[in-house]
């Protein structure tokens, strides 16, 4: 007991004090008090810190606080090896725990349980509604009729990543392209011309998407016409290996910056760069997609197009609830504008000693604003 509270027993090491808590949750000692001893007056947001405040120090939640699940709610990724998809995962567990759900998290490997396999089992568990991230529902050489079963046997669900016309659902997405047009333009401003893209299949909803945008920004800053940049598009396989392949062609066309449709593509450029004995940024300049939370430790750290993951977890989930809940929900695609995020992977061109006058254009970056919101 401290301070006339029962504060729970840590899991290891150190006596707990509800100062100790209080600081970590960011709330008043007398605010924890309460969140322990079960009282009511607290805020849901507010009594949700303490918790997690207890979970970080490592200290058991007394009994009165484990609350009862509201039920459970399947999270369908593709894998887990591009930490894009765990930080994913994280975001939608955390809010759907803030609800009351738990989650149960469904990953495909390779050999594994397929995406159709895995959501017959959610469905044969009672689940109270599916969240699908980066699935079939993207690749539009896939049967969307999947879902329309879904649909008809009464399972809620919504869609991240990937916008497909022939579902009917609430869909979550960053605006690839515009994402592609704000690396296209850092790049242009630096004073590179020859700017290639280095993404995954054509068959993607994503990859299609920055595809649009990069030939559209190349014909509009880069003085390109639409047949010549589609020439400095390239597809392969999503990853490191996939990126390094896609780099080799483009650096053979002579590109001195690189769009990519992922982190892990942008690493296997960067490798592909330096086999070549190029260095990255001062021959090379290399742009990323998703800003995953170790990106910003890579060698050099990447200048990336950041993905709002947590904005777009909060607007699914929430879209998510909303139909369990009964409420209409406009099955419709809500658009999260990225961020471009500047670091070391990107460099003037050599020999322009003044970017933006070699781009012909002052100002900052697209998308380098102030006004921001939040894979391939």
């Amino acid at each position: 007991m401290v301070d006339g509270v029962t504060v729970p027993e840590p899991r290891a090491g150190g006596a707990p004090r509800l100062s100790d808590i209080a600081g970590q949750a960011a709330v008043s000692e007398a605010t924890v008090s309460r969140v322990l001893n079960g009282k009511p007056g607290v805020a849901d947001t507010t009594r949700q810190r303490v918790l997690a405040a207890l979970d970080i120090l490592g200290y058991e939640r007394p009994v009165r606080l484990r609350q009862r699940s509201a039920g459970l709610i399947g999270l369908v990724t593709p894998e887990l090896t591009n930490p894009i998809f765990p930080a994913f995962a994280q975001s939608v567990e955390q809010i759907l725990a803030g609800h009351g759900y738990t989650p149960v998290l469904c990953t495909q490997t390779p050999g594994g349980a397929t995406e159709d396999e895995l959501v017959e089992q959610l469905v044969e568990r009672g689940v109270g509604g599916i969240v699908f991230l980066s699935g079939l529902h993207a690749d539009l050489s896939a049967d969307p009729a999947r879902y329309a079963v879904l649909t008809e046997r009464g399972v809620p669900f919504v869609l991240i990543n990937g916008y497909n016309e022939r579902i009917s659902a609430p869909f979550v997405s960053p605006d690839d392209s515009a994402a592609a047009r704000m690396a296209v333009g850092h790049l242009a401003d630096l004073g590179h011309r020859r700017v290639g893209l280095a993404i995954g299949p054509q068959r993607y909803v994503p990859s299609r998407r920055k595809r649009e945008g990069f030939i559209e920004a190349a014909v509009n800053l880069l003085a390109l016409d639409r047949d010549e940049a589609g020439l400095l598009v390239c597809s392969a396989l999503f990853g490191v290996e996939g990126g390094q392949v896609a780099a080799g062609a483009l650096l053979d066309r002579g590109c001195t910056g690189i769009v990519c449709g992922s982190d892990l593509m942008a690493l296997g450029v960067v490798r592909a760069a330096r086999e070549r004995g190029l260095d990255v940024p001062h021959d090379v300049s290399v742009v990323g997609f998703d800003d995953s939370q170790l990106i910003a430790f890579t060698d050099p750290p990447l200048t990336t197009v950041r993905q709002p993951v947590q904005a777009m977890a909060a607007a699914a989930v929430g879209a998510l609830l909303e139909e369990i809940g009964g409420s209409p929900v406009q099955r419709t695609e809500y658009v999260f504008q990225p961020e471009l995020v500047v670091r070391g992977s990107t460099a003037p061109v050599r020999g322009a000693r003044d970017p933006d006058a070699a781009s012909g254009r002052t100002g900052e970056a697209p998308g380098a604003g102030p006004d921001r919101a939040g894979g391939e």
